[in-house]
């Protein structure tokens, strides 16, 4: 997770990632990847801005036909007077196309997978994103390969360096 900040204000600057969620890379297996724009308040984006985000514990979900993402925790924005702030917790509607939706849908429908929110981010035009992805769940067999799979990666990697 790359922050860079900016020296004047003390906010990250655009086009960098704000949360990642890295547990999911470990408990799914991703298949297609979406970037959503998310419906916010004010208060929130510029908590966004700050860098204040967890995006572990929140999970994408159907709700009338429209996804959104829920538990997806973004702190009250401390510089705003109280009547203006958001609930830290809320759930958001997230900004796909007709299709994308559908095919969204039907895929966890018909073949029961699971949408994974993968991470927030800011893109160049300075407007919050979300990357979701389809995704199937890991079994613990396949969990412990990629445990092996890493472990040979840097044994590898030590004696192509020459450090036993």
């Amino acid at each position: 997770m790359s922050k860079k900040n900016d020296k004047k204000t003390g906010m990250i600057s655009k086009d960098k990632v704000v949360a990642e969620n890295r547990k999911a890379r470990f408990d799914y297996e991703f298949l297609e990847e979406f970037e959503a724009g998310i419906v916010l308040k004010g208060t929130e984006v510029k908590s966004l801005r700050l860098g204040h985000c967890n995006i572990v514990e929140s999970f994408v979900g159907p709700k009338n036909g429209e996804i959104w993402i829920f538990n997806l925790n973004i702190p009250e924005y401390m510089q705003a007077g109280s009547h203006l702030q958001h609930e830290p917790q809320r759930p958001r509607k997230l900004l796909l196309h007709k299709r994308e939706i559908d095919k969204l849908l039907g895929s966890v429908t018909r073949q029961g997978l699971t949408m994974v929110a993968k991470k927030i981010y800011f893109d160049k035009n300075g407007r919050v994103k979300l990357e979701i992805a389809l995704a199937k769940g890991k079994k613990s067999h396949d969990k412990r390969e990629t445990i092996k799979e890493r472990d040979w990666n840097k044994q590898k990697q030590r004696l192509l360096r020459g450090k036993n």
